[in-house]
């Protein structure tokens, strides 16, 4: 039994290791690209990286609700992966601000699916077992890390290689996937009508709102945060070096975060990590020297190393057990989805009208209200807690 388990945890790491190297590969850079080499002006670029995302939010309940309701998990993954990777490609046969608006819809379309059904199966998985789901998270850190500082070397000599990286490792993902264990379903009447349950939920909802605020400045900043390196002076080496220490960095805190929980609490972790995530755009604001831009990445570790699994973590806590699935989803679209379009696409606004500083600006004083939000949940759950004492 234990050497089947370890086969699936392997199976489980590798998965996320490739899926993010993809993942890593293509989006950190493809602003850098098509800026560039496609001259597309900050507008279009907006448009065509906020695409994704606005997709997500629809798809992403979407995709978990057809998996729930066929039993399709895993071949659902497997397919989804598979034509990602493929449509990546449309990049390098099309050109001009429509076609590529067109192909990054397309591809999140499918791409959508990819985390919140790993995310399911995993979770689920290593509850089962008795295996800590950060060891396993924390491969898609690693090979996100490594993509972009390998990456960042390579298109240096040719930019289009982005693109070969991505279909690539997906397609390796795809075949991980098809390997991974079994996710059976549950009813679909109870997915469909827990929505009504979650969405009467005051806590869930404001939780929502601080992973719209939190977690969306931190994943708009993969697109924005090579174009404020190469305005430091950076190169695409230089890029690849800050993305590798920043993505290396969530490691040992995902690792961590388990500890830090069980000793302070999650709302007091996920304070800890929405206040650093604040303190790094605030500094970007300042135009730093490119030398402590590279030292201050490793902030990231602090903010998203243990944003991740305390707000998984916070999720499951409040939410009924048999909604956790609909509930880690609707987590995942905000997130994800909302929080990611609602940034990427304004940072492009503000990056054409004002500069990129300005966008570190804008994230920092969303942040700030996200921290004051999870302050407020901090309180009323000592409040109900003394209330039931």
């Amino acid at each position: 039994m234990e050497k089947r388990i370890k086969r699936d945890i392997y199976t489980m790491q590798g998965f996320y290791l490739f899926v993010f190297f993809g993942i890593g590969s293509l989006f950190p850079l493809l602003s850098v690209y098509l800026s560039e080499v496609e001259k597309l002006n900050g507008y279009e670029i907006g448009i065509i990286l906020s695409a994704g995302p606005v997709v997500m939010i629809f798809f992403q309940p979407i995709w978990g609700m057809i998996a729930d309701m066929k039993n399709m998990h895993n071949r659902l993954l497997t397919l989804t992966t598979l034509i990602t990777g493929i449509t990546a490609l449309g990049y390098l046969f099309f050109e001009g601000f429509l076609a590529f608006a067109f192909i990054a819809t397309i591809l999140a379309v499918f791409q959508s699916a990819i985390i919140p059904l790993s995310d399911s199966i995993s979770l689920k998985y290593t509850s089962i077992a008795g295996v800590n789901y950060g060891n396993v998270r924390l491969f898609g850190s690693l090979g996100f890390g490594l993509a972009v500082f390998l990456m960042g070397k390579l298109s240096e000599y040719n930019t289009q290689v982005i693109f070969y990286a991505f279909f690539i490792t997906l397609v390796i993902a795809a075949f991980f996937s098809s390997k991974m264990p079994r996710e059976h379903a549950g009813e679909p009447g109870k997915l469909l009508g827990g929505l009504r349950e979650l969405f009467g939920m005051k806590r869930f909802l404001v939780f929502l709102a601080v992973t719209f605020l939190i977690f969306g400045p931190n994943l708009a900043n993969n697109f924005y945060f090579s174009l404020f390196i190469e305005d430091r002076g950076g190169t695409y080496t230089g890029i690849g070096i800050a993305f590798l220490i920043a993505v290396l960095s969530e490691i040992p805190f995902m690792r961590l975060a388990g500890a830090w929980i069980s000793k302070i609490g999650l709302l007091q972790v996920a304070i800890l990590a929405s206040a650093i995530s604040l303190v790094r755009w605030i500094f970007y604001f300042t135009e730093p020297p490119l030398a402590l831009v590279y030292g201050s990445a490793v902030i990231q570790g602090f903010s998203l190393g243990l944003f991740i699994p305390a707000g998984l973590q916070y999720i499951r806590e409040i939410t009924p057990a048999q909604l956790t699935a609909t509930a880690v989803t609707i987590y995942s679209a905000i997130g994800n989805g909302l929080g990611n379009w609602f940034f990427t696409f304004l940072g492009g606004i503000l990056f054409e009208e004002r500069s990129i500083y300005f966008v570190y600006l804008f994230f920092g004083i969303m942040s700030l209200i996200g921290v004051f939000l999870t302050l407020w949940l901090l309180k009323d759950h000592k409040k109900q807690t003394f209330n039931e004492v």
